[in-house]
């Protein structure tokens, strides 16, 4: 168990009442997604309480959670519930989700004057000059959109995709197949009856030349790339 010092508060409404547990800030968050982790690891103390601060137990909990099991009720708390957060995990949490984002921005995206990707640094200028902020319960994927519509007034940014056909002899797709995989989403394969690999993969275009360069080095220039 976490000091009850260390500990905050994470609590859940049910039934008009209100109902709280002490927890270790960054466990709680953890349990939500690992089931693994042991609950009495989480609480700071094996009560239920109306009011934490006060220490004032919580009454009616079989009404409310159909059980009195301290350790099932304090679970649906954590992982329904509003927890709250230290100043220095909120702020490890947004700096986490932010290279996250930036992650996938520099993934799939380039300058549409330059054609060439976007360094991080430069993205983490704007994303300051821009004012944004990051939600550290959102995931990135929720969030990049957003993003991207903040900083295109300062940053332009080209999210363009480039669509091929590759034919892939016997002998290399093995080989070739963990490069289609790397680069792009595989919309469709095809293995053909001399054991030749026939797919479509679509990719960010800052992508594309790489792309092409890897898997003719790969097959010593032996496949057939065709854009769609």
């Amino acid at each position: 168990m976490v000091n009850i010092e260390d500990a905050v508060i994470a609590k859940l409404k049910k039934n008009g009442e209100k109902f709280e547990v002490l927890v270790d800030c960054e466990l709680a968050i953890k349990f939500r997604k690992d089931n693994s982790i042991d609950i009495n690891d989480v609480l700071a103390v094996r009560n239920i309480f109306k009011d934490a601060k006060k220490g004032e137990v919580a009454p009616h909990l079989y009404e409310a959670f159909g059980t009195d099991n301290i350790e099932k009720i304090a679970a649906q708390i954590i992982k329904h519930g509003e927890i709250q957060l230290t100043a220095e995990y909120k702020r490890k949490l947004t700096e986490q989700k932010k290279k996250e984002v930036i992650g996938k921005i520099v993934e799939s995206a380039m300058d549409p004057r330059t054609k060439l990707p976007i360094p991080p640094q430069r993205l983490e200028l704007a994303i300051e000059q821009a004012h944004i902020n990051f939600d550290p319960f959102k995931s990135a994927e929720e969030q990049l959109q957003t993003v991207v519509e903040k900083l295109r007034p300062i940053l332009p940014l080209s999210f363009e995709k480039r669509k091929f056909e590759v034919i892939i002899p016997a002998q290399h797709s093995g080989a070739c197949y963990g490069i289609l995989k790397k680069y792009g989403k595989i919309s469709k394969e095809t293995w053909l009856g001399s054991g030749a690999l026939q797919a479509e993969i679509e990719m960010p275009a800052k992508m594309a030349e790489d792309f092409m360069d890897e898997l003719n080095k790969k097959t010593h220039g032996d496949v057939q790339i065709e854009e769609r």
